[in-house]
């Protein structure tokens, strides 16, 4: 029997702010190695024993999961689509429904697509022992054993051992995210555990236990299943029964309730990256105690985590700080107020800047776009699609475009043209008309765009047909 991992890809990362937002968050982004942490946490579940994953993620990221499980070369994976997000509860339902019409005996391994895990040996160790209990209709999670008095995570506290179940033991209760005294005492005591949020479970045993503790939340979801579409590698959970889903994470809804919690006591070197401060955490250090990431350059300080995407960022003299520059953000903090980051969020959020949210490069299916300058009546984009891929076919009311490659191929649909490009040559596309982009290619086309009107914003685009059911 195969255990089937499944990826939950729903958060947004905020603490992580500049670089995790709404649009590209931090399971997307290399924080720990050449890899995205979304294919970390695949490079992990895979090989003898496991089957295809199953991906939970937002609509809006889609493509960028399938892109990154095509780079990682992950085959057969099936992508859930939230139409919005629901907590881990509803994801988790879908899931098991899901992998229930194949096989109501399947082993899921639930999981974020952002942890950390610095020992996979000693994570499929733990596994196994997981697995042995879920078939014998258990739910386990796996708790973590504390290195320091962590207050930003859950913990749980760990009961006796499960006769026939060696390394399992019973959950006595799961706690909250404590003070600093009571982490402290968690510490000591050998009791506690971190809370990974990671489970395991038969999809029979998922599915019993929903009914029995949240049978609302069952019902809008399997009505959201039967509702599901199916495009590509995606199944689109219907979208006006899953809102009707409580939005509720999976430890509410069923763990701290269930009498078929079990918990694996485990230390592999578990980070859930929630913040800079965890960054650094587990980050090489120079002889100061320091973290650099990207182009910086660090003199006479110590304690700090420096990462800078592009633009060179120079630090002297300070102590346990963070320093993050992304093309559009700077982020500057002490080191212990990690966690506030988000109350940052939150303000700019309030105040309508773009910059909470979005990168100045946006994603698309079919590659990305960013703004280089921005005028009155006039801005200036680099277009990048990537082989094989086209936008869709469209036109604008209140501007005109010029488009200039600068590497590969485009094949430019202008109302009856049909216009094949290379580099060095341009394209005029005037008020109205309708066109399309497509690289014809074997490289990515890269181009520039210069648009010119009295409104600029992306809504005035009237897509005619889309290859990716945008229309």
């Amino acid at each position: 029997m195969t255990v089937v991992p499944v990826i939950l890809s729903g958060g947004t990362g905020t603490r992580l702010w500049p670089l995790s937002r709404e649009g590209y968050p931090k399971q997307f982004w290399p924080l720990v190695s050449e890899r995205t942490m979304l294919q970390e946490t695949v490079a992990r579940a895979a090989g003898p024993g496991f089957g295809p994953p199953v991906v939970v993620c937002n609509e809006a990221h889609r493509f960028m999961v399938a892109e990154q499980l095509r780079e990682a070369r992950v085959a057969g994976a099936r992508i859930l689509l939230e139409p919005l997000g629901r907590n881990s509860a509803p994801a988790i339902a879908a899931a098991a429904l899901l992998l229930r019409e194949e096989d109501p005996a399947s082993v899921l391994w639930l999981m974020a697509a952002d942890a950390a895990i610095a020992d996979v040996p000693a994570l499929h160790a733990a596994l196994a022992q997981a697995v042995v209990a879920a078939r014998a209709g258990r739910i386990v999670t796996f708790g973590m054993r504390p290195t320091a008095p962590e207050t930003g995570y859950g913990y749980i506290e760990g009961g006796e051992v499960l006769p026939g179940l060696p390394g399992v033991q019973a959950v006595a209760r799961f706690v909250e995210k404590p003070d600093a005294a009571t982490a402290a005492r968690f510490l000591a005591d050998g009791r506690h555990l971190w809370n990974s949020g990671m489970f395991v479970a038969t999809a029979a045993t998922l599915i019993e236990e929903l009914e029995r503790y949240a049978p609302e939340l069952l019902r809008a979801v399997e009505a959201a299943m039967a509702g599901a579409s199916r495009d590509l590698d995606f199944v689109r959970l219907g979208a006006a029964e899953f809102r009707r889903a409580p939005a509720i994470s999976i430890d509410y809804a069923v763990m701290e309730r269930t009498d078929r919690a079990a918990v694996v006591p485990a230390s592999i070197g578990w980070s859930d990256l929630g913040s800079w401060a965890a960054l650094w955490d587990v980050g090489a250090k120079d002889a100061g105690g320091n973290v650099a990431v990207g182009p910086v350059e660090i003199l006479e300080s110590e304690g700090c985590y420096v990462r800078s995407e592009g633009v060179l960022t120079g630090v002297v003299g300070l102590k346990d700080t963070v320093v993050v520059t992304t093309e559009d953000a700077v982020l500057v903090m002490p080191r212990e107020r990690a966690q506030d980051v988000k109350l940052l969020v939150d303000r700019l959020r309030a105040a309508g800047r773009r910059e909470a949210t979005e990168h100045r490069r946006i994603y698309r299916p079919w590659g990305h776009y960013e703004g280089l300058i921005q005028g009155e009546r006039f801005q200036v984009k680099k277009i990048s699609v990537r082989p094989g891929q086209k936008l869709s076919l469209q036109k604008h009311f209140h501007r005109a475009e010029h488009w200039v490659v600068v590497n590969g191929t485009a094949m430019i649909q202008r109302d009856a043209e049909s216009i094949l490009l290379r580099e060095n040559e341009s394209v005029y596309l005037p008020l109205g008309c309708v066109h399309r982009l497509e690289n014809p290619g074997m490289i990515p086309l890269t181009l520039i765009e210069v648009q010119s009107g009295a409104y600029l914003g992306e809504d005035d685009i009237v897509r005619i047909e889309d290859t990716y059911g945008r229309v």
